[in-house]
């Protein structure tokens, strides 16, 4: 049943994600009045916008005097929305929120008083406001304390597409690519629908992978700097935390981020990875048997982490450069990383392929500092199961079916014998390995390997 209420809806999600294409979609019959800040302009430019935006809803053929004042100006879009002979359901929406809201502007308050004392009285109105920071608009928004307090009607935070939501975009614009393609293409940009929009029909992954980032115009080669500066006030440091986290795969504690980035160990920092994980670019994990102040952030953005690869101090650029790349070893440590990032991401593909997508899991990672008596060991992902049970996840990127060697077996073996030793964990340990085209069955293979799950699995819905 559709509310004939007044609803305020707050949508967040990163840079590039298709919001706006997503609200003008769903409302492209009743959108009454649109507004988009400006990043990083001033009070009056964002007011004389405002005003521009009001000029042409009201279809008036003279500009419109700019108000002094945010009250003013909401004044104004009350008066226009009152006065259209149309009765029927409204919507106003504004996109890039939190730009708007510049320093003592008294904007957030003056939206606070239009919403409280005349847009949350009409019957059909819809107001949506959109923003890429999702930090800000959590903090401003979605936890208000003021005058916004429990006066959002709904929030959505739009990720990223999957695996599969990849595969049935793409091949609705006529990109037709076998999955071990739509694979890498997601390891090197993720789910991203504004960069998935430029893949040309007739084009291989590669192709295009060495176009959009090496070429001299490549769209996603100066990407990076502008994706952190249009969400984040003073970006060098959440810009720091993540080059840190692409040189170590395994992840970083709190304390060595800390360290590594020379941040102070106070709440700033805290905000700090908070904002960075709301925006999608880490993900924190808490090791089996620990707690939350012990979580390991990882690295999870994976545009970030083929442009801190690859692009960035790169000498080698212009055409053909990722095909000579892509026969290199850093080609191979960078499969791992973004394959290991793109399996995080779909667990519940995960745990469907596995038949337990009906048991309660948990998901952690676990590592064991070389002790004089223990080796190191590390599992960069494993499920907790309520049925007394452990998937200890091996993930594999390779271009044909994986073979466990002699050296590779015993280091799994060991693994394996650490992890229960260490957590002295009750639990059945199923060794579970998850590759692009299965594992090569031998001597090492049996007895060893419980569970295999093939990329096709982490396509499926």
């Amino acid at each position: 049943m559709v509310s004939k209420e007044a609803e305020l809806i707050a949508l967040y999600g990163r840079r590039r994600v298709g919001k706006t294409f997503l609200i003008r979609s769903v409302y492209k019959e009743q959108m009454a009045f649109e507004f988009t800040g400006i990043h990083e302009a001033s009070f009056i430019d964002q007011l004389e916008n405002f005003t521009i935006s009001l000029q042409k809803a009201f279809k008036s053929p003279a500009p419109l005097a700019i108000p002094g004042s945010w009250l003013k100006a909401f004044n104004l879009l009350q008066q226009y929305l009152s006065n259209r002979k149309e009765k029927k359901k409204s919507v106003i929406f504004f996109d890039e929120f939190p730009w708007i809201h510049t320093p003592r502007s008294g904007f957030l308050q003056a939206f606070e008083h239009f919403w409280n004392t005349w847009a949350s009285r009409q019957p059909g109105l819809i107001v949506v406001i959109c923003g890429s920071a999702a930090s800000w608009m959590i903090e401003n928004i979605v936890r208000n304390r003021g005058g916004l307090h429990n006066r959002i009607s709904q929030t959505i935070r739009l990720l990223p597409f999957t695996l599969g939501d990849t595969e049935k975009y793409l091949r609705g614009r006529g990109v037709n690519l076998d999955r071990y393609q739509l694979l890498q293409l997601y390891m090197a940009m993720g789910g991203i629908p504004q960069y998935l929009k430029a893949i040309q029909p007739g084009e291989s992954a590669a192709q295009h992978i060495d176009r959009s980032f090496f070429t001299k115009d490549g769209v996603l080669k100066e990407e990076f700097k502008n994706l952190y500066q249009s969400l984040f006030a003073n970006a060098q440091h959440h810009i720091a935390v993540v080059k840190a986290l692409a040189k170590k795969n395994a992840g970083l504690t709190r304390n060595e981020i800390i360290e590594a980035c020379g941040l102070s160990s106070g709440g700033t920092t805290t905000r700090l990875l908070e904002e960075l994980e709301e925006s999608g670019f880490i993900t924190p994990y808490i090791p089996f048997d620990k707690n939350t102040k012990d979580s390991i952030y990882k690295l999870s953005d994976e545009y970030s982490i083929f442009y801190l690869k690859f692009i960035e101090g790169a000498r080698a650029t212009g055409a053909g450069t990722w095909l000579r790349l892509a026969s290199g070893s850093s080609y191979s440590s960078w499969g791992g990383f973004a394959f290991e990032s793109t399996c995080q991401k779909h667990i519940s593909e995960l745990k469907q392929a596995l038949g337990i997508a009906g048991v309660h899991t948990e998901t952690s990672a676990w590592r064991n500092i070389p002790q004089e008596k223990t080796k190191g060991a590390q599992v960069d992902l494993l499920l907790d199961r309520k049925d007394h049970c452990i998937n200890i996840c091996e993930m594999k990127f390779s271009t044909s079916q994986y073979t466990i060697d002699k050296k590779y077996a015993a280091e799994l073996g060991n693994k394996l014998k650490v992890f229960k030793a260490t957590t002295k964990t009750k639990k059945t340990l199923f060794l579970t390995m998850v590759t692009t085209y299965g594992v090569k069955q031998n001597t090492y293979y049996t007895g060893l390997v419980q569970n295999e799950v093939t990329m096709d699995a982490l396509f499926k819905q």
